[in-house]
């Protein structure tokens, strides 16, 4: 049957791919469910856990770190922005790198993104299973939660974008009034005497801040994997962007300034410390609506990551950086299962090597944020040969570039996992099973 006018239009618009009908235009991201993806993404589990762990990194100075990278989102965010609406790709950042550098460095990148989850899933599912912990008690809830979120994280992808999508913007919206309710009902008792001292560990203690708050920033990078799945990527992915930058900047430093100056030192011992704001602010059964929120955000976080590293597992076995068994799915509209089922194992079973080996979630968190952080860095190279010279994004991606330089820097010998990662893919690339094609084209290639 040949397609109506109206049809045509939103095809020539972009607004629809070829071959796609408008029920499946309909079931695409809109506006609203791309900015929660990306407020998920983004806010996450560094909401619920990251200002203790940098509160006892570098005392109230920790401010300082989340100010900065705050500030620093706007730049990230909007180069990613713009490189996905230019290329909306299955491969998101890999397929940024392999246009401006070739497929190498792009299998590089691919992979420290589809291997950094297994990494930081367990970190992330373990934080929601303290504070489930400190509302239920039990031996092994840490351990079971985790488990549990991880298994029903993927099953949900297992049912499409759509449903993640519409599930995640009803959860963003009940987590963002939490947060505002912990930081109003707490504010009362705020004390700037619990600013002091500000740097009790000396001001080189900030580089260490910052190494472990790249966990909360992370995620920029995230939904360009998802951004053939927009109705309209062009339009919709700078918007979703824009206000995810609003709404996560607000959030992190009302959230970290409150846990701060209500909690004081306790701030840098705390496993839970949404949970002591809210038992301070609100009282009651103040840890349970803590457990509940800290599910939630974690939820919402990992159901971001897997729903982009699934669909970033299937490009890279389409394009031969990965077993072309992993490619299905790599298609705007396809579901990823492979990829995902390969990210729910692995994930599981770094759980379960932490659990044998007693390991907590500070090294799970560096070992994640060395990845990203050198994503970031090819992918705003990347931008730098990709985007218009002179044009706002382009300047926007040369401060990202000198400011991720700086942060992984900061990141010391965890450096080393993300490099044997990228050690990894290269020999991958030069030994790979003979037949495996070389890459195909993505969409906007020429």
């Amino acid at each position: 049957m040949k397609p109506s006018p109206q049809v045509h239009r939103a095809r020539s618009a972009g607004e629809l791919p070829c071959g796609a009908s408008p029920g499946e235009h309909a079931r695409r991201l809109t506006l609203a469910q791309g900015t929660a993806l990306y407020v998920a993404a983004v806010l996450g589990t560094g909401v619920i856990a990251l200002p203790a762990l940098a509160a006892a990194a570098a005392g109230p100075a920790s401010l300082l770190a989340w100010v900065a990278l705050v500030v620093l989102s706007v730049p990230l965010a909007g180069t990613f922005a713009a490189l996905a609406a230019r290329y909306p790709d299955s491969g998101g950042v890999a397929t940024y790198v392999r246009r401006a550098f070739g497929a190498r460095a792009a299998a590089v990148v691919g992979w420290c993104f589809f291997f950094a989850i297994p990494a930081g899933a367990p970190a992330s599912a373990l934080f929601a299973g303290d504070y489930v912990a400190a509302a239920f008690g039990g031996a092994h809830t840490v351990w079971i939660t985790a488990c549990v979120m991880i298994a029903t994280v993927a099953g949900l992808n297992a049912l499409g974008v759509a449903v993640s999508g519409r599930v995640q913007l009803r959860l963003s919206v009940l987590l963002v009034g939490l947060l505002l309710l912990a930081v109003a009902a707490s504010a009362p008792h705020a004390r700037l005497d619990n600013l002091h001292p500000f740097a009790p560990h000396g001001w080189a203690a900030l580089e260490r801040a910052a190494a472990l708050l790249v966990w909360s920033f992370a995620g920029w990078e995230a939904i360009t994997h998802l951004a053939g799945e927009f109705r309209n990527p062009r339009t919709d992915l700078p918007r979703a962007a824009g206000m995810a930058v609003v709404v996560v900047g607000v959030l992190y430093l009302a959230v970290a300034g409150a846990i701060v100056s209500v909690l004081g030192m306790r701030a840098a011992t705390s496993p839970a410390p949404l949970a002591a704001l809210l038992s301070i602010g609100i009282g009651g059964p103040s840890p349970m609506f803590a457990a509940v929120a800290a599910v939630l955000l974690t939820f919402g976080t990992m159901n971001a990551y897997f729903a982009g590293a699934a669909k970033l597992g299937a490009a890279l076995g389409r394009d031969g950086a990965l077993p072309a068994w992993l490619a299905r799915g790599s298609q705007a509209g396809d579901v990823p299962r492979r990829s995902l089922g390969v990210l729910a194992v692995l994930s599981v079973l770094m759980l379960l090597l932490c659990s044998l080996a007693d390991v907590d979630t500070t090294p799970l968190v560096l070992l994640t944020t060395g990845c990203f952080t050198l994503v970031y860095l090819l992918g705003t190279a990347a931008a730098l040969r990709l985007l218009a010279p002179g044009s706002l994004a382009w300047v926007g991606a040369c401060i990202a570039l000198i400011a991720v330089a700086g942060l992984l820097a900061a990141s010391g010998r965890y450096m080393v996992w993300p490099l044997l990662i990228g050690c990894g893919a290269l020999t991958y690339q030069q030994f790979r099973p003979a037949g495996v094609t070389s890459p195909r084209r993505a969409p906007g290639d020429t």
